[in-house]
This record gives C-alpha cells, structure tokens and sequence, in this order.
C-alpha cells in the first residue's frame, strides 16, 4: 500500500494528504460494482478512480509523511557521490549472507557495500508498507529501527498525525488501526528489484521497485485488495555500523499491462495473507 507523480518520502507531506496522495489520479483502483463479493466473479470490476483516498492513499500515506526528511542535508550527504548509469548490475543473488541479525523482526546489520545498501533498502521498504504502520506501537518501532535517530523524532510526531482516526476510519480501519470483525486488513510491498544509483562510503541511493499490496478482504469488504505498482529512491546513511534511511521519495510505476486473471475469493486472499510469511530480500 501506498504515495505529482512523486508520492511519498518526498515533498511536502501536508499536501500529500489533502490531495489525496495520488494527486495526477493516474493509480487505476477496482471499485465493488455489486453487493456480491467483488472478488468472486470472473471478471475483475471496472476500475474507478473514485477509491484513490480510501484505498490506493493507504499505502502512498505510510512513506509519504516521511518525505519532509528530505527538506535538508540531502545535498551534503550525498556529496562525493558518483552516479552510475545503464553498467549498473541487476539484481541477482551473490552467494552473500546479506544481514547480521533482526530488531523486531526487520533484518539489520548489513555489509558496508554495494549489496549491504540493496538489502537495506529493500528489506526497509518491505517493513515501511506493512500493516504495522498503523498501530502507533509498531509503527514507532519500525521507524525506530529503519530509519537515522536524527530523523525519528519530528518524524514519528508527522506520523501519528497522518495516521489520525478519521484516516484509518476512510480506509475501513478501526481507531487503533486494527480491521473490522470478519474482515482482513492487507498491506503488504514486495520488492521486484533493486538498484545503486550512487555510493561511497558514508551514503548510498538505492531505487527499489515495488508492487504492493492494500485493503480489506471479507465477504462484506468495500475496499477490495487491489495492487499498486511504485519506485522508491531511498537516501542511505552508514550510522552506527548499518545503513539507516535519512529521507526517501516515491514515484508511480513503471506498471506492466494488467492480466486477465480470474479475481480470487476473499478467503482465498485472507488464507494467502495468513499463510504466506514474507522474504529477507537480499541482493
């Protein structure tokens, strides 16, 4: 889930949230088209743009009240960078162990390198849109552990604001975050693959590419789980011997041509996101 076409950990967060958090509307979102279970038919329903608050904004929301980390320092802590161009390695296994341990089950303690920063970035994106982000309790010790302390302060207190009761309660969520009897909230980013656009020894900027997961699965649901399709350029900082995020930015795509697969049922989504744990991602 998920944020113009940049959305999220850059910018101004303020006017993330009022438009929205898709402000071109271009995120194509599947609305209900009967009071039948939306996920049992054929035929996924037409697509409406309508559904971008209440739906596709929830994932755009929990990186984009990140973005004012970018409002300083970005240009000092990647000074001495040099980008790389169309040379630079896909993403492909190294033989490498790519993390050390975990903190509250995000894997930390990665190399200082080229494949240190891809695992962090990625791994990191994988905790920043899951569905821990919307219980203030989780969503404070993931910050705490993914990003630079220098920024989680003033960052959490954004947070919380954009996590407010009224938002959850647009996206079908309870006041603290949890769903609804019978229903099961989905919000989950996969990473397809990453890459170093600039390095040295102190900082990184590594572009990952994600499709993501969001929304409510459950016979009586009005939020179908629907996918999203973003890149996020994550500014790394080598602090405390990790890699931590000092700012981030967000932008839509690039998005592949949707398929005609039949829709599954909202148990059978339930029982995937249930039964399916998520990967340690590792270049």
């Amino acid at each position: 889930m998920s944020l113009g076409d940049d959305h999220g950990f850059g910018g101004d967060t303020s006017s993330r949230v009022d438009d929205g958090f898709r402000g071109t509307g271009q995120t194509r979102t599947r609305l209900p088209g009967t009071d039948t279970d939306v996920y049992g038919g054929a035929r996924r329903p037409v697509r409406n743009s309508r559904s971008l608050i209440t739906v596709v904004g929830v994932v755009v929301l929990l990186i984009a009240a990140i973005a004012f980390a970018n409002q300083g320092g970005g240009d000092e802590d990647r000074a001495g960078e040099s980008p790389k161009g169309p040379e630079s390695a896909p993403t492909a296994a190294t033989g490498v162990k790519p993390v050390q341990g975990k903190v509250g089950g995000i894997p930390t303690g990665y190399g200082r390198n080229e494949q240190g920063a891809q695992s962090a970035a990625a791994n990191y994106a994988v905790a920043l849109g899951s569905d821990g982000m919307f219980k203030a309790g989780t969503r404070q010790a993931i910050v705490e552990t993914v990003h630079d302390p220098a920024v989680v302060t003033p960052l959490l207190g954004n947070l919380d604001q954009a996590y407010s009761p009224q938002f959850l309660a647009n996206v079908g969520l309870t006041a603290d975050g949890s769903a609804p009897d019978g229903l099961t909230f989905v919000s989950r980013t996969v990473p397809v693959g990453t890459k170093v656009t600039a390095q040295n020894g102190e900082s990184a900027t590594v572009e990952v590419w994600c499709t993501g997961l969001v929304g409510l699965a459950g016979p009586k649901s009005t939020k179908p789980v629907t996918e999203t399709w973003f890149t996020l350029t994550q500014q790394l900082k080598w602090v405390g011997n990790d890699w931590k995020i000092t700012s981030s930015t967000q932008k839509e795509g690039p998005t592949p041509v949707n398929g005609d697969n039949r829709a599954s049922s909202a148990e059978e989504i339930a029982g995937a996101v249930a039964g399916y744990g998520g990967f340690t991602y590792a270049r």
